[in-house]
């Protein structure tokens, strides 16, 4: 059995600035109890020889390698624009003056 109490979670709801009724603290204070006698009872299943992760799966990286390719030449790209000067994009100014 786990030692939170109704207590610790009232100190660590003012400490975190948590405004909690009654009812949530008491709620509260049975659910992190479970949780941490969970934790407990994997903690005493797991030995030594097991390894701790973070994931049971192992996780390969899903990404790609970023080759460009499709590229458009400046002209191109400025092609259809609306407007275009000196080979930038030109848009409507949104600030007067700047």
């Amino acid at each position: 059995m786990s030692e939170i109490t109704r207590e610790n979670v009232v100190h660590l709801a003012q400490l975190a600035r948590i405004d909690m009724s009654e009812a949530e603290l008491d709620q509260l204070s049975g659910e992190l109890a479970v949780i941490l006698d969970s934790v407990a009872a994997v903690s005493q299943v797991a030995g030594d020889d097991v390894e701790p992760t973070s994931h049971p799966m192992p996780l390969t990286n899903v990404f790609r390698d970023d080759v460009p390719r499709g590229l458009l030449t400046q002209e191109q790209a400025l092609a259809m624009a609306p407007d275009a000067e000196n080979g930038q994009f030109k848009v409507p100014a949104i600030l007067d003056g700047e």
